[in-house]
């Protein structure tokens, strides 16, 4: 629910051509969150639900930002690819780490905080055009839908960390 939240601003890029006003970070992140989440699910048990979502999260994520790529201008496409760049280095080293250093009846616990602060910054990276919002006095660019149904996520997924007894993924 959370991942077609976006379809109004990417079918407006589609009609304008162009992706400006928009940005790529909410996007971005959320694909690395759900990226690492599979990869929190994996060392866990009964996670098979959290493994689908997230699947499916990342290839509608990675539809819309190759769709944002292929609008951009210069400038914007640049930046996001090295966003995706950094951020997939980032999750190399947090997978690497944590396969060869943390201890393997800790390693859960590890990933589970990484995955709580990337949860977090993607419930605020909508925020990240709050500023141009109060610039122009417009709010075309807030994308209303997409914090809406990360709010109504955080919700479900609280429900089911509780079922599931596990506060990583209730946090």
């Amino acid at each position: 629910m959370v991942y077609l939240a976006p379809i109004p601003t990417f079918r407006q890029i589609y009609k304008k051509k162009s992706s400006e006003g928009f940005q790529s970070i909410p996007y971005v992140v959320a694909l690395f969150s759900a990226m690492l989440w599979i990869y929190y699910a994996f060392l866990k048990s009964n996670t098979t639900l959290l493994i689908t979502i997230n699947s499916v999260g990342c290839l509608i994520e990675t539809v819309y930002i190759l769709l944002f790529i292929f609008y951009a201008s210069k400038k914007a496409r640049v930046e996001t690819v090295k966003l995706l760049a950094l951020l997939m280095v980032c999750g190399t080293g947090l997978v690497g780490v944590t396969q060869f250093v943390v201890k393997a009846s800790e390693r859960a616990n590890v990933v589970g905080w990484f995955c709580l602060i990337l949860s977090l910054c993607v419930f605020i990276a909508p925020l990240c055009i709050v500023r141009q919002v109060i610039q122009t006095k417009s709010v075309e660019h807030m994308p209303f839908l997409l914090s809406l149904f990360l709010t109504l996520s955080a919700i479900m997924w609280f429900f089911y960390g509780l079922l599931l007894k596990d506060h990583n993924i209730a946090a």
